[in-house]
């Protein structure tokens, strides 16, 4: 068993479907150029292996693992798609009005790349 697979086994279930994993127009477009390689939820939304398709072309998902928000750097934010974690974290409350962004609180990344054949 490689350490991949063994990883694999140790996730949680899925609380969603693959494809709710990135669903903004925005986003999209940011992973289509190749400015966004991860996105986080709250919860797993892909299987390492799993393949995300947007508008035709295929994402393999390389890596799943649970981050604290507080653990978030620029470096981060830049997989995401922004410039700094100040820039992501507004954006992410400006989806969720009202949510606090506490340093604590855990997410699950998910990290993929363009399938190219």
């Amino acid at each position: 068993m490689t350490n991949q697979q063994k990883h694999h086994e140790e996730l949680p279930p899925k609380t969603c479907t693959i494809d709710r994993l990135v669903t903004v127009p925005e986003d999209i477009e940011k992973v289509l150029a190749g400015k966004k390689v991860a996105t986080r939820r709250n919860g797993r939304y892909a299987d390492i292996g799993e393949i995300m398709t947007l508008q035709g072309k295929d994402f393999i998902i390389e890596k799943v693992y649970s981050q604290a928000l507080g653990e978030l750097t620029d470096e981060h934010a830049k997989q995401e798609g922004f410039e700094n974690v100040e820039e992501y974290k507004e954006s992410i409350l400006s989806f969720h009005p009202g949510m606090p962004w506490l340093p604590q609180m855990r997410v699950w990344v998910h990290e993929f790349r363009l399938v190219t054949e």
